[in-house]
């Protein structure tokens, strides 16, 4: 492969250019009750080029590694005649040419194991669940995705590398005197297959909160102070702040822009945000991006203060700030957006009893169960929770919502405990067309917010 792709940048016409080479590897198992509704392996193998010119760019994919050189002078033709028509010049933030060779180590590699023993696993946990008291369906997926991937640019980097993950989620549903309630569960293996293995404790645990929720009252709507267990606090910090914190998404926003200015002071002194792919055995684990920079620590907020963003060589030269390496592509077809690799909140100094001990009237709540964001505005719902008297856990709640706006819900945090926990699965859409990141970890502490918009069903 390297040497039919040799001497591809060797050419005067470009200013500069890189190109990803990938071969994917990937096992699916969906069950649904007892019905197996999908098995597969599949193989996929390809190219993806970038081309710069004149302060144009085009990119392109290719499936055959013939078919590289002709894509690249098909994508120098078309930059240099859409310079013609750029109305800003693109300019790439000059970077170091890496030489490198890093693979991923792993003692229990998922590829070691057929897709029969995947099989019976997935069922293991689908049979034990649906023996469960007042479980009435299931929904049970396994994912493995192997990417082993060669980068090269016009530059001299030369870099390969590769990404390995898996995953089993689950969906139960069970229904008591015409309440019907949904608990999801999820195990992570990144990269260690053994994760995956002897979880039927937890599986159990799982059920046993869902089926407490067929007996639980829907939470009463209001304004409260609440606590947020580490689960929910790293899918708020990763959908609300976390996606202000790509530079592509604030780019062409003057409003945000203004807002997002190094400096600004974003919540109390307590509170700081990272982002940062160098940490082994979470999902969002790397070494090098997608466009060949190494993956940074990038602290986004400090000590309360805007500290940081994330970045590719294009924003990182137009907003004339560090490069952080967070350019990634789900898969040889798409061209390498700037996301988060492993975004989560910092140990605070309290206790998690202490949290409690501060709330006289408010709710503790856990896990979270969809949501959406629009600017600085958020809606999040969470599974399940607990009410709040006199610093002591009450009884259990359910059909939550928590809304409000990014800015002031940052101030009003308030306490941050010293129990740091990582999501096991990872996970985050974003682009046009979307690219469904596996690789992508989130964590925090539990957290205390003063006052919270907190909705009912």
């Amino acid at each position: 492969m390297k040497d039919k792709l040799k001497g591809i940048f060797d050419t005067e016409k470009l200013d500069y250019g890189d190109l990803r080479h990938e071969k994917n590897n990937e096992t699916e198992i969906s069950i649904e009750g007892k019905e197996i509704k999908n098995i597969k392996n599949s193989y996929r193998e390809g190219g993806h080029i970038r081309v710069y010119n004149n302060g144009s760019k085009a990119v392109g994919s290719f499936s055959e590694l013939d078919e590289a050189f002709k894509s690249r002078d098909n994508l120098i033709n078309i930059s240099k005649r859409g310079s013609e028509f750029q109305k800003e010049s693109i300019r790439l933030k000059n970077a170091e040419v890496i030489k490198d060779k890093v693979f991923t180590e792993v003692n229990d590699d998922p590829r070691d194991y057929s897709l029969e023993e995947k099989k019976d696993l997935v069922e293991k946990y689908n049979e034990l669940a649906l023996k469960q008291k007042h479980v009435v369906n299931t929904r049970f997926h396994y994912r493995q995705f192997y990417s082993k991937r060669y980068f090269i640019n016009s530059e001299g980097s030369e870099i390969e590398y590769d990404l390995l993950g898996s995953y089993i989620t689950g969906q139960i549903f069970a229904k008591k005197d015409g309440v019907v309630q949904t608990k999801r569960v999820s195990f992570g293996a990144y990269p260690e297959f053994s994760n995956l293995v002897d979880r039927e404790d937890d599986l159990l645990g799982e059920i046993d909160i869902l089926q407490q929720l067929l007996d639980a009252d829907p939470i009463k709507a209001g304004t409260y102070p609440i606590i947020i267990n580490p689960k929910l606090a790293a899918v708020f910090i990763h959908e609300a702040f976390g996606h202000l914190s790509e530079a592509d998404i604030i780019k062409n926003n003057p409003a945000f822009r203004e807002k997002l200015q190094y400096g600004t002071k974003m919540g109390n002194e307590i509170l700081t945000v990272v982002d940062d792919p160098g940490l082994e055995g979470t999902p969002g684990h790397y070494k090098y991006d997608d466009e060949g920079q190494k993956g940074r620590r990038t602290e986004l907020i400090k000590d309360g203060i805007l500290n940081g963003r994330l970045h590719s060589r294009e924003t990182a030269a137009s907003f004339s700030e560090e490069l952080s390496g967070n350019m990634r592509a789900v898969d040889c077809q798409y061209t390498p957006i700037i996301r988060m690799s492993n975004i989560f909140i910092e140990n605070g100094e309290s206790t998690k009893k202490e949290l409690f001990e501060s709330i006289e009237n408010g709710y503790y709540l856990l896990n979270g169960k969809g949501g959406q964001t629009s600017g600085d505005q958020f809606t999040f719902g969470a599974e399940y929770g607990y009410r709040i008297e006199n610093g002591c856990k009450k009884e259990m709640v359910r059909d939550i919502n928590i809304s409000g706006e990014l800015f002031s819900t940052l101030q009003n945090i308030s306490m941050i405990a010293d129990d740091l926990y990582f999501n096991e699965l990872g996970g985050c859409g974003k682009g046009n067309p979307m690219q469904l990141n596996m690789f992508s970890g989130t964590g925090a502490p539990h957290i205390k917010l003063d006052k919270a918009n907190v909705g009912g069903k």
